[in-house]
């Protein structure tokens, strides 16, 4: 610790005072304003996104990607060994998908009653999907949406390459859609 015409200079710390008569609420507002730099600077830095949160990314970037009709977002979170109960393979949901984005020019998906579980390497999310349509024939009613129904879809994903991809999915039109006829 060395001082030299009014400063405090403390080698091993690199604190630097100057005029050692510093005002109490001065000094306050310094610590004060440090203090939350670095519970800011704390928080911020600590977070990590869970599994479930990037399981979660995982199904609204195909959601979004589904309603923008990009079929290459969406087949970069299906791993290649894709294979559900409908008997579709990662080659056969890429065609379904071709044809539902050639039939219907506008689709809308919304996502509800969200439910992920995570198990190492393993996870499902179940959900369901309210799906509309719009077709542009230059009337008014193209305004309104057509609903291509609500689904229930149970996702199996795995972790491939320390990246969630969706494994297997099997959907089915809710029971909420069944009308009894």
């Amino acid at each position: 610790m060395h001082f030299h015409d009014g400063w405090l200079l403390i080698k091993t710390g690199q604190i630097v005072f100057e005029n050692m008569k510093v005002k109490g609420n001065a000094m306050r507002r310094v610590v004060m304003i440090c203090l939350i730099i670095f519970v800011f600077l704390a928080v911020c830095g600590c977070q990590k996104e869970t599994d479930q949160e990037k399981v979660k990314k995982v199904i609204t970037e195909i959601q979004a990607a589904g309603e923008v009709k990009d079929v290459s977002k969406i087949m970069k979170h299906l791993s290649k060994n894709y294979s559900d109960p409908q008997g579709f393979n990662y080659e056969g949901i890429k065609g379904l998908l071709i044809g539902y984005f050639l039939r219907y020019p506008k689709i809308s998906a919304y996502i509800s009653n969200l439910m992920i579980s995570v198990e190492s390497e393993s996870a499902r999310a179940e959900f369901q999907t309210v799906l509309t349509s719009g077709e542009k024939t230059g009337s008014i009613k193209d305004m309104i949406p057509t609903s291509l129904g609500v689904w229930d879809f149970s996702v199996t994903l795995k972790k491939e390459s320390n990246a969630w991809k969706v494994t297997s999915a099997k959907w089915e039109e809710s029971e909420m859609m069944n009308t009894g006829e």
